[in-house]
């Protein structure tokens, strides 16, 4: 694979990262950002923030939407990585439910084995340790395995490579289910990642993953879930393609609207592919996903967002509005950081992540509270920067809407409810 070398800490790609393909077409350019999880801890702590370029591209040979820069993943992800996905209690019903269904659907029991890939804090897999079923995970972050050991969920701290995959095949290690959710778009090793799970499945086994689904994002010009962590952008005719390269075929999706709009994927080592899927490529290539002229407006749809949310912002605090904001997300820092939304528009930042709260975003330096800053200041508006979990932000906080505070959601366009 062709690269450049852009200092020690990250490449810009000059091929597919699927295909290996060389008809790379970028669409969309938002400038040089912050990494959206490294949280500063002070305001000034002397040191200047890494920044990157952060660009999307179209492989026209297999129809992946990829960034074109690749960050160091032990930079991202193993150096106090705030992410902790127990936090959220939709998504903890999310995965509940996903565990209760697979557990019925595939008949598994106390001898069978699941398996998931960037495990996090033990949030899906200590539903299978509750129902009996011995479980691995895997995640390379340190403090998130930790929690999960609390939860009595086994994890070995590692990336999940094809090499890893090949020495816990050599230990009789196989799984009736690899789970590997919000991950796949993660890894710079796409192939590599995708060839580990083939190695893993058991003959009739199955890997559940769950990824952001490219045409909402689109659609819906959800240009903030773009970030240094997401490198690729998955549409059906780019996973199947990608699946079969390793002799894994997509038999089955259910389409999810966790997330702004993801894809459940169900993937096997025996190819029965169902109607979900056929309908899905042929649904893709009715709209055009699969060629470039779809995405080619994108970027002017971004820019008019971007102005949008801007002049509201900055009328409401001319008005004499205070403006908080909901949610230390790695969309929020894409958000803030590419529409420049600074100190001067937001007063702080709430987010119930305990790890989060104390620090301050990337690039802009605006302070991390906790949830309750919300009803001690009571700020006239409050920016939703985690609008993917709306609903239960909203559901959190009727307090602070009865006392007459409202919400800003910014995509698909920005509006007050």
């Amino acid at each position: 694979m062709a690269m450049m070398i852009v200092g020690a800490a990250s490449v810009t790609e000059q091929v597919c990262r699927s295909c290996g393909g060389s008809h790379i077409n970028t669409f969309l350019k938002l400038g040089t950002t912050p990494l959206a999880d490294r949280l500063p801890s002070s305001i000034d702590d002397g040191e200047e923030e890494p920044v990157f370029p952060l660009s999307v591209a179209f492989c026209g040979d297999c129809s992946l939407v990829q960034i074109t820069e690749t960050v160091n993943p032990r930079i991202l992800f193993a150096n106090a990585y705030p992410y902790y996905s127990s936090f959220s209690q939709a998504l903890l019903r999310h995965s509940r439910d996903n565990v209760l269904d697979l557990i019925e659907r595939r008949g598994l029991h106390s001898g069978s084995f699941v398996i998931e890939l960037a495990s996090n804090d033990g949030y899906l897999l200590k539903n299978y340790v509750e129902a009996g079923i011995p479980v691995l995970g895997i995640d390379p972050a340190d403090g998130p395995a930790a929690v999960a050991s609390e939860f009595g969920v086994p994890t070995h701290v590692a990336f999940f490579t094809r090499e890893l995959a090949e020495s816990l095949r050599r230990q009789g290690v196989r799984a009736d289910v690899i789970h590997a959710n919000n991950v796949l778009a993660h890894v710079a090793d796409t192939n590599g990642f995708v060839a580990g799970i083939a190695l893993l499945l058991k003959d009739d086994g199955v890997a559940v993953l769950e990824a952001p689904y490219v045409e909402p994002m689109i659609d819906h010009c959800e240009f903030d879930t773009i970030y240094h962590e997401h490198l690729c952008y998955f549409s059906v005719t780019a996973l199947d393609k990608l699946f079969r390269r390793h002799g894994l075929y997509l038999n089955e999706i259910k389409q999810l609207s966790i997330h702004g709009g993801s894809l459940r994927l169900y993937v096997e080592l025996q190819e029965r592919v169902g109607v979900s899927v056929r309908d899905q490529l042929a649904h893709e290539k009715a709209q055009g996903i699969d060629a470039i002229d779809y995405y080619i407006d994108f970027s002017a749809t971004v820019d008019k967002l971007k102005v949008d949310l801007s002049t509201l912002l900055r009328r409401l605090k001319a008005d004499g509005a205070s403006i908080a904001a909901y949610g230390a997300a790695a969309k929020g820092a894409t958000l803030i950081n590419t529409v420049g939304i600074g100190r001067d528009l937001i007063d702080f930042v709430v987010d119930r992540n305990t790890h989060k709260q104390g620090k301050y975003m990337p690039g802009q330096k605006i302070p991390i509270r906790s949830t309750e800053a919300l009803l001690e200041a009571q700020p006239d508006y409050v920016l939703v920067l985690a609008w993917n979990f709306l609903d239960e932000i909203m559901a959190q906080q009727t307090e602070y809407r009865a006392r007459g505070g409202k919400f800003i959601v910014p995509v698909p366009n920005p509006r007050i409810v």
